[in-house]
């Protein structure tokens, strides 16, 4: 089921006591997989020992002398068939963990474990149903499994979490709303960013755009997100918004889409057949991110779905305006200045044309509108949100919430639910 890793861990004190935190991923290739790998390394900065159970992880966190690894293999590459071998696994370190700390903490991300601890909510699947009509018969079939099983195991780690740690307000609300959870037992941390890529600088966008074959005198909108079928980044949307715009002789912004997925292929034979390649670029999958920002004029983000929207946040901290629908945790954060910025319904080509084309008429306007957000964003990096985080759950420790729960796991007996809690 899992491979184990050990990491000089009889050299940290008995008196630490250790957190352990399972997760998908900790690594720089991925929102969820950032804000992971940017705890665990907050936690061993303060001298903290840290167990992580995983997919994937870091080579730099795996040597840590503080970190112990618990790797899973996902069978065939698997997601959904990873979830439930990541389930075991990290039950299993955490009992054995708690053990011998009773006041250790555990960490789960939503529904990837089902233990009576801190549960960090990045995403809800109770708030959107991916739509499983579209995409070819072994997509449906996966969609239509997948759907139904994070929704159950989801119900199920929401009930038994004594604390909920989300990433916006618009979590928080989706899980009170759609999974009856307590209020008193949430708390909203926003994510951290990239707080080193700054906002980008004349020579540095000159250099990306050579690199990628950007004429200075072309406006240059970017799309950063997944390309599946089932279509929750909404870049079907934007394909037909800018469809309908490059049929205009004013229209002269083009757009670079990075992002791989099942449907990439689609999407690349649908450009080719509105004979579009010159007006949209499909990048695929990129790990320079910061280097397309630096290069862009605008990102454009119409999701029908989005717990936070890290990308938007990253595009705002290099100083480029973004787009984005109101239906993305991150469009909490616009002020009122910034409200024609926001996308109302996903679903309508037409108002993002509309948007789009009042952005094209007033773009220098807008990049100095978004500066002060920027500024804001910048301020606060991954070890500000590693640290609010700690601190609350600490806080949470130190007032000995729920501790009679580890206590009687530290005994030998199942995690059970505190009395009170929703069922």
């Amino acid at each position: 089921m899992s491979s184990w890793k050990v990491n000089n861990e009889n050299s940290v004190s008995d008196r630490a006591n250790p957190w352990v935190i399972v997760a998908g991923g900790f690594h720089r290739e991925g929102g969820m997989d950032k804000a992971n790998l940017a705890l665990a390394e907050y936690l061993i900065d303060t001298g903290t020992p840290v167990h992580v159970v995983c997919h994937s992880v870091d080579p730099d966190l795996s040597r840590h002398r503080l970190v112990t690894v618990h790797q899973v293999q996902r069978p065939a590459g698997s997601f959904l068939l990873g979830e439930p071998l990541l389930d075991l696994a990290g039950r299993k370190v955490a009992r054995r963990v708690i053990a011998q700390w009773p006041r250790a903490v555990v960490v789960v991300n939503g529904g990837n474990c089902i233990w009576p601890d801190v549960n960090w909510v990045h995403y809800v699947h109770h708030a959107w149903k991916p739509d499983t009509h579209t995409g070819p018969a072994w997509f449906r079939a996966k969609a239509a499994a997948s759907d139904w099983l994070q929704r159950r195991r989801e119900r199920r780690a929401i009930q038994k979490a004594r604390l909920l740690i989300t990433n916006s307000n618009l979590t928080s609300r989706h899980l009170v709303e759609h999974l009856d959870a307590d209020p008193s037992r949430i708390r909203t941390v926003y994510l951290g960013g990239e707080s080193e890529w700054g906002a980008t600088t004349p020579e540095e966008r000159a250099l990306s755009r050579s690199e990628l074959q950007i004429p200075e005198s072309r406006a240059v909108a970017v799309f950063v997100g997944a390309m599946g079928y089932d279509q929750r980044k909404g870049f079907d949307v934007l394909f037909e918004a800018w469809r309908l715009l490059c049929t205009r002789p004013e229209w002269d912004v083009d757009l670079l889409a990075a992002g791989s997925g099942s449907a990439i292929e689609m999407w690349q034979a649908r450009v080719a057949a509105c004979g579009l390649e010159q007006r949209i670029r499909l990048l695929g999958f990129s790990r320079r991110i910061d280097k397309l920002l630096a290069a862009a004029d605008l990102l454009v983000s119409p999701v029908r779905y989005e717990a936070y929207g890290l990308n938007v946040q990253e595009a705002i901290c290099r100083g480029v305006p973004a787009m984005v629908s109101t239906t993305a945790g991150v469009a909490e954060r616009y002020g009122a200045e910034l409200r024609e910025m926001l996308i109302e319904d996903p679903e309508n080509a037409g108002e993002l044309v509309d948007r789009l084309w009042a952005w094209r008429e007033r773009r220098e306007d807008w990049r100095a509108r978004f500066e002060p957000l920027g500024k804001t964003l910048r301020g606060r990096g991954w070890p500000d949100m590693a640290r609010e985080m700690a601190a609350i759950i600490r806080q949470q420790c130190a007032a000995g919430a729920g501790h009679q729960v580890f206590e009687h796991v530290a005994a030998g007996g199942k995690p059970v639910t505190q009395p009170g809690r929703a069922q």
